[in-house]
């Protein structure tokens, strides 16, 4: 019972240490805020780039062997290749570092750690997201592109106002769980000095010299964080199951 009661004195000595005392527990909250808002406007940049990247592999699939031969089948080739490259290149090497290039090479001039780890992110994340939306409109049935068509649309505006809104309904959870993935990705943050959760984790062991304490709080924050938006992302994909009964 002795060391029971001794056992617990100390969790709450060091809990007090690493987080009342001097208000040390607003590293958390900082990092914690610097965390969401990273991914959330990564999220953004990745979707946008992936929309971008995903029409493009798709009309070409699509288009490129019934097009004739001329500037318009052209530019769409070029476009593919880069596209191809893009996405070769950010799946094929580690997100770190991506991140550390475009801290130290691409973007050394600026201070602003949060635009640095948001592009990086937001480009790593697109190329994921650009393979999930091409799934999506490959997945759509051809009958829709002739019916957009008869409708007088050209293969843009069918693509944007028929195709599109159909694939995404039918991707939307895997972005959501790219999301997620997202966030936890972000923990890598720290490399380039932006005080997220896991650099407040850091910040922390090195003021207190306790490392248990801050590493399982921020595992236990992720942990909440992941299980609250599986909950939303679960919820989600049951409201579009009974949409389409």
């Amino acid at each position: 019972m002795e060391d029971l009661q001794s056992w617990w004195t100390t969790i709450q000595e060091d809990f007090y240490r690493c987080f009342i005392q001097d208000d040390r527990w607003k590293y958390l909250i900082e990092g914690l805020g610097n965390t969401l808002k990273l991914t959330f406007f990564a999220v953004l940049i990745g979707i946008a780039i992936g929309a971008v990247v995903a029409m493009v592999r798709s009309t070409y699939d699509k288009q490129s062997k019934e097009m004739q031969n001329g500037f318009a089948k052209w530019i769409l080739c070029i476009l593919n290749v880069v596209a191809k490259i893009y996405l070769t290149v950010i799946r094929g090497t580690p997100v770190i570092v991506q991140l550390l290039i475009m801290n130290l090479v691409i973007l050394v001039s600026t201070d602003n750690k949060i635009l640095v780890g948001t592009l990086a992110f937001g480009i790593n994340s697109g190329a994921y997201v650009a393979e999930i939306i091409r799934s999506g409109i490959m997945s759509v049935d051809s009958g829709q592109f002739e019916a957009g068509r008869s409708l007088g649309f050209n293969y843009m505006q069918t693509m944007w106002y028929v195709v599109i809104p159909q694939a995404l309904k039918s991707v939307l959870p895997a972005l959501a769980n790219e999301f997620i993935v997202l966030l936890k990705e972000t923990s890598v943050a720290g490399y380039i000095a932006l005080m997220d959760l896991t650099r407040a984790t850091d910040i922390l062991k090195g003021i207190t010299y306790n490392a248990y304490m801050p590493l399982f709080a921020v595992a236990l924050i992720y942990l909440v964080m992941v299980m609250f938006f599986t909950f939303l992302v679960n919820k989600l994909e049951r409201r579009l199951r009974n949409s389409e009964r």
